[in-house]
């Protein structure tokens, strides 16, 4: 059955007429006669009964024609949609950010393309590397942002956006202010205050243990937020992102001996395509020009 022959018997019923059916559906009335005949067949009865010079629906007819009708509105409902989806009108994009990617640092990126391309709904899922990787290849995600110490899976399509120093968080009036950099043998005694989803912890363990000591940690969350405020109010200090500062009261400087650093970079599922709009996202993000980093924050 094709879509064109139940446009035309359904002209026919709205017509009852086969010269005015085929010009409303801007055919020959010989094309149209046939494809309704081809209907007839492919239903296994008559539609229409033509006496003469009146055209009527059949009993057979009148059964399928709220059939016929539905299949054809489910048809232009599809074909609305796809051009919906072709111009980006309402169109999804499912973009994963690892959690510990500072927001701030993605405000004037999102601004800028919403800007351009006001018809993507974009969905933020926030999650741990491992998490966001699985849900890349599950089908869950787009794309994801986020970085990792080790190699991404073969699987993946990494592009990186940007590099991203790690710093020491520390309160209004800490020892550390009067540093232009902090170095790791400088943490050694301080009470530390660790962010659970930090992808870079391990590495920054191990980067301690090399100088002869370990971390002495006075509390644990997986909440930013949670770990930004008590370092203003004072209950310790942090290894944290240079661009994850968001708490008022937060100073930050620069860890060196050694520096620690990552890339923050777009991945995708290797070989998967595109919607249009995710490929208007990916060359939109892969093409902006981020803000180039202070040294440090006073």
């Amino acid at each position: 059955m094709e879509i064109h022959q139940v446009r035309y018997f359904l002209a026919l019923c709205e017509t009852l007429n086969f010269t005015r059916a085929a010009e409303s559906c801007n055919v020959s009335q010989p094309a149209l006669t046939r494809a309704v005949h081809k209907l007839e067949e492919e239903l296994g009865g008559l539609l229409l009964r033509r006496e003469h010079n009146l055209t009527h629906l059949t009993d057979f007819g009148r059964l399928v024609r709220p059939h016929l009708e539905q299949m054809m509105a489910q048809a232009e409902a599809a074909k609305s949609t796809a051009m919906h989806f072709l111009r980006m009108d309402s169109a999804p994009i499912n973009l994963g950010v690892m959690c510990t990617v500072g927001p701030m640092r993605f405000m004037s990126f999102l601004a800028e393309f919403r800007a351009a391309h006001r018809g993507c709904e974009v969905t933020l899922i926030e999650g741990v590397p491992g998490h966001l990787a699985q849900l890349l290849l599950d089908g869950k995600l787009d794309l994801a942002v986020m970085a990792q110490p080790e190699a991404f899976s073969d699987r993946l399509e990494v592009r990186p956006l940007y590099r991203e120093r790690f710093c020491v968080a520390f309160p209004v009036g800490h020892r550390f202010r009067e540093k232009n950099r902090v170095r790791i043998p400088d943490v050694a005694g301080e009470t530390y205050l660790a962010r659970i989803n930090c992808e870079y912890q391990d590495h920054l363990n191990e980067r301690c243990r090399e100088h002869g000591f370990a971390l002495q940690v006075g509390v644990r969350s997986e909440r930013e937020d949670w770990i930004q405020t008590m370092v203003a109010a004072g209950f310790g200090i942090c290894f944290i992102p240079e661009f994850s500062p968001t708490i008022p009261g937060v100073l930050t400087r620069l860890v060196a001996d050694p520096e620690v650093a990552r890339e923050v970079s777009l991945v995708s599922v290797a070989g998967r395509r595109f919607s249009p709009a995710v490929a208007a996202f990916a060359r939109s993000i892969r093409g902006y020009r981020w803000p180039e980093a202070q040294e440090t924050a006073a």
